[in-house]
């Protein structure tokens, strides 16, 4: 007879398709790709929940350089909820996470209550808007442009600066899936914004989005979404410039759901998150 009891053991290569599965049954973007990315920068740091032999949970754990750790994937099975398996695979994620001096997560409002108990605290608002690309507005003086490999040293040493740690493995991961979402931005020589993109099972996803101001963001999202017609998409915007939020209505976003960004731990956040207009996602911070 097959164990009925919960257990938590770590995500193998071989969970990839019960987390597909789970994604599916929530209506996730996430694709294969996603997810062997989470075991190729963790392979010992994710988690899954199995009762009678089926994958019935996930979660996931990214560490930035011991600086910033990240918390995403928390997936139940639908027939499983209200169980608590959420909570002991977010226990599960925090004791893989415990020597680190930061964890993040992006929260729901109904699981921020959840996480407002285990010690997290908020730190922003986000704003998930999707859209259909219809006909967005070029200028022909916009100084954006798609983004090559010679400017991959510059993109992440901007990206380092704002995130607040190297995640230069995640942004090449996301040129090499997606170069077409891909652009940036210079000005006298340096880099000052960039855009990256990926493909999901629902929608493309656009992010992050990093930029010396609002302008700049604006700009290098215009181009990106000019060449792709009649493609949905999703962007995780950031609060920060609600200049930023009426743009994006402007141009067709409409908010499917909020997040809150929310931190634990007692190191001070790094970077500077106010140029971060939209983040590359909840489940990589």
């Amino acid at each position: 007879m097959p164990d009925l009891e919960l257990q938590f053991r770590a995500m193998t290569a071989e969970d990839i398709p019960a987390g597909l599965r789970l994604c599916r049954l929530s209506r996730w973007n996430q694709s294969q790709r996603d997810w062997e990315l989470f075991l190729t920068l963790s392979p010992a740091g994710c988690r899954v929940a199995v009762k009678a032999d089926q994958v019935v949970g996930t979660v996931t754990t990214v560490s930035y350089q011991n600086c910033v750790s990240w918390i995403g994937m928390v997936l139940v099975d639908p027939a499983e909820r209200l169980q608590g398996i959420g909570t002991q695979l977010l226990n599960e994620a925090l004791n893989v996470l415990k020597d680190q001096p930061l964890v993040g997560l992006d929260a729901t409002p109904a699981g921020r209550e959840v996480y407002l108990k285990l010690g997290f605290t908020d730190e922003c608002s986000l704003s998930r808007m999707e859209t259909v690309v219809d006909g967005i507005a070029t200028d022909e003086n916009n100084p954006a442009r798609p983004m090559t490999e010679a400017d991959f040293a510059q993109v992440c040493d901007l990206d380092r600066k704002v995130f607040g740690a190297d995640r230069s493995r995640m942004l090449e991961w996301m040129f090499a899936g997606a170069s077409e979402l891909a652009w940036v931005l210079p000005r006298e020589g340096n880099i000052v914004g960039y855009a990256l993109g990926r493909h999901g099972f629902n929608f493309e996803h656009l992010g992050p989005v990093v930029a010396e101001d609002v302008q700049t963001a604006k700009q290098l999202v215009s181009e990106c979404l000019a060449e792709q017609a009649g493609k949905p998409f999703i962007i995780d915007a950031a609060h920060h410039e609600p200049e930023w939020l009426r743009w994006l209505e402007s141009v067709g976003f409409k908010q499917q759901r909020p997040f809150i960004r929310m931190f634990r731990g007692e190191a001070r956040r790094p970077g500077t998150p106010e140029k971060q207009f939209a983040i590359l996602g909840p489940e990589f911070g």
